[in-house]
Parts: C-alpha cells; structure tokens; sequence
C-alpha cells in the first residue's frame, strides 16, 4: 500500500513539473537540461497525460488572451502526438487561434507596423501591401474604417493560398506552407468543379446570381445560391461563395462553384486579396 502511494505521488509531482516546465519553454524561459529529461521520460510513460498537459495549457492561455502561447501549445500537442484522438480537437483550436491572432493586433513575423501617411486609405494601403481592407480594419479594430495620419496599424504582408481537395471536400487557408484554417465546402456534382490552379479575379459581397436559365436574381432572394460573399476565379463561371443552403455543406451537389457557409466565405472573403492562388485537386 505504502509502495502504491508513493507511485502516486511520484507521478503527481512529475506531471506538476511537467505543466510548469511546459509553460516555461512555451513563454521562452530557459529549461534546464535535466528538467527537459525528466519532462521526456515523462511523455514517454504517460503520452495521454502529457498530451493533455499541451491542451490544458492552450485553453488556459487562450482565456486568458496569451494567443501566441496558447497556439505554441496546441501546435506542440499536434506535432508531439499527431494521431491521437484528440489531435482534431487540438487542430480545431490551432485554426481558431490563428484566426484571432491574424484579426488581432499581435505583431507577427509575416506582419508590419505601418505609420498611416497622409492621403492614405484602407483600399490604397491594403493595395499597396496586396492585403484586404477589410484584414486591415478587423486587425486593428477598425469598425468604422477611418484612419489618421500618423496612426500605427498592423498590415499583414502573409501570401496567402488555398487548396480545395474535392475528394474530402476540404478547403485549405495556408500562408505559405503553414496551414492557417481549414474549411468544409461543396463541390460539383459527379466531379464536375474543374481542378487545376486558378486565381481569384474578382470580389463581390451580396453578388447577384444569374442561373444558366437565364435571367437574374438578386442578394438576398432564397433562391439565390450564392449566399454572401463571391470571390470568382480565372476559370469562367466559376467561383468559391456561400450559400442559402448550409445543409449541403460537405456534400457533391454543386453546378462546378465551391460552396461554403456565409459565415465562413465571409471570414474567408476579408482574408484573401485578389490575385490568391486557389489549387483545386481531385
């Protein structure tokens, strides 16, 4: 019995090391080298509980705004145990927090601190940095988009992508070859949205829909299957947008376009400039 007590506590008091430690490399302290053994062997005999360390120290940075930490976390956990059954948990929190951070006015290493010039605007400055408008005012939480000379905003300077795989129906935000958020989409019905690369041409909130019957209906009506946001690609007639029927989300029953839920295209939309590479495969 005395035996078994021991084992418990000697266990309590790694794990308890292992959370402090965790949080000290993650916040950029030194970890003395016979910690960072002890930490190891840990993880070694009881992967669930160092992987739930990783996780529990992401949700607590997160609420308490540390979004680098908490994403430093949830990437450790993915990277340290990837095919755990808890890795989309954790993959899904990631996503969420690099969208905060990229709405955030948190400087990162694809990011600047811009001085506002005079005779600037949103559009003149997001064209100048091949960035969004709209990136720029939720960043630096811009709700009715004036700017003053000699004000600092954040300006993502990020080369953003997407990869559409039409066999997951998955849509992939990266920057650069980091992966920033994955979407689910529709595609077309036996197969038929084009694969190849194309690029976003152009961009249109409330777009009105004009159906191969003919004719034309206008934002807002249900039968408008573009929902609200447009982003059309180099392949005539095509484009990524959202839609009036979310329950289709996941599904092959479009005509070719790529469907999302409004509020995610429209996320998506203040994100992504024009000239976006978008690489659709099978």
């Amino acid at each position: 019995m005395k035996k078994y007590l021991l084992m418990v506590i000697v266990s309590l008091v790694l794990a308890a090391a292992a959370v402090f430690l965790v949080y000290k490399a993650i916040s950029g302290q030194a970890v003395p080298k016979s910690a960072a053994v002890k930490v190891a062997k840990t993880a070694e005999a009881a992967p669930a509980e160092t992987e739930s360390l990783y996780l529990t120290l992401g949700a607590n940075c997160e609420k308490r705004d540390e979004l680098l930490k908490a994403g430093e976390a949830y990437a450790k956990a993915i990277e340290l145990f990837p095919a755990s059954a808890s890795a989309p948990k954790a993959q899904e929190a990631l996503e969420k927090i690099n969208v905060k951070i990229l709405f955030s006015s948190i400087i990162t290493p694809d990011s600047i601190s811009y001085e506002v010039q005079k005779g600037d605007s949103l559009f003149k400055i997001a064209k100048k940095f091949n960035t969004t408008a709209e990136l720029i005012a939720k960043a630096n939480g811009l709700k009715d988009g004036m700017i003053k000379s000699g004000k600092s905003l954040k300006i993502s300077k990020a080369l953003f992508s997407i990869v559409v795989d039409k066999s997951q129906n998955i849509l992939t935000l990266k920057s650069g070859q980091y992966v920033l958020k994955t979407y689910r989409v529709s595609t077309g019905k036996d197969s038929c949205t084009p694969v190849g690369t194309f690029k976003i041409m152009n961009k249109i909130i409330d777009p009105p829909w004009y159906p191969p019957a003919g004719g034309v209906i206008p934002a807002g009506d249900p039968k408008n299957v573009l929902g609200s946001r447009w982003l059309g690609l180099s392949k005539e007639g095509y484009g990524i947008h959202g839609t009036t029927q979310p329950e289709t989300i996941g599904k092959s029953v479009t005509e070719g376009c790529i469907r999302l839920k409004n509020s995610d295209v429209e996320e998506l939309y203040s994100i992504v400039p024009e000239g976006t590479e978008v690489v659709v495969i099978d």
